[in-house]
């Protein structure tokens, strides 16, 4: 129901918006600024990605919780949606999303109202790396090596592969 009230009502206060400002500055200006603001909304965009995508990296090297990197990466891309768009109050809310600030505050907002899994790479012992052996997952075998020069020969197949030594005759 959100999302529908979102799609009704954003249209008509950016029509509204553009019917105000037009009629104060004209029809070029309006239409320069919409222009300047998608410019310098891309390269705001990509600059502020560049250092989202640097602290992600960083907190995944360091095996912390990449939770509030992957927030702002969200949030950056939403706020290039958001510029790319054409209208004012969809930019002014894109703008607000580019400014740490502004992110530190909804990523707050967002973290009280939604629950987030807990990031751990360690397995499903809770340790890191190979399990131990405890005889249950032992598979016990015997084995021959054979000699290259002793194993059996066959015709090669059409694929032109020497058949691999583990089939029967």
């Amino acid at each position: 129901m959100w999302l529908l009230l979102a799609f009704i009502i954003v249209p008509m206060v950016e029509i509204g918006l553009f019917i105000q400002v037009g009629g104060w500055l004209g029809l070029w200006p309006t239409l320069a600024i919409v222009l300047l603001t998608a410019i310098l909304g891309t390269w705001l965009v990509r600059a502020q990605g560049a250092l989202a995508l640097s602290e992600l990296r960083g907190s995944l090297s360091g095996q912390s919780d990449p939770t509030e990197a992957l927030a702002n990466g969200a949030m950056i891309l939403v706020a290039g949606v958001l510029l790319l768009t054409p209208g004012f109050f969809t930019d002014a809310v894109g703008f607000a999303l580019l400014t740490p600030p502004f992110r530190k505050a909804a990523f707050v907002y967002l973290r009280k109202r939604v629950k987030v899994q807990t990031f751990s790479s360690a397995g499903p012992n809770g340790r890191r790396g190979p399990r131990p052996t405890n005889g249950a997952n032992t598979i016990e075998g015997e084995y021959v090596e054979l000699d290259p020069d002793d194993a059996p020969q066959h015709d090669p197949p059409r694929s032109g592969r020497r058949p691999s030594g583990w089939t029967r005759d």
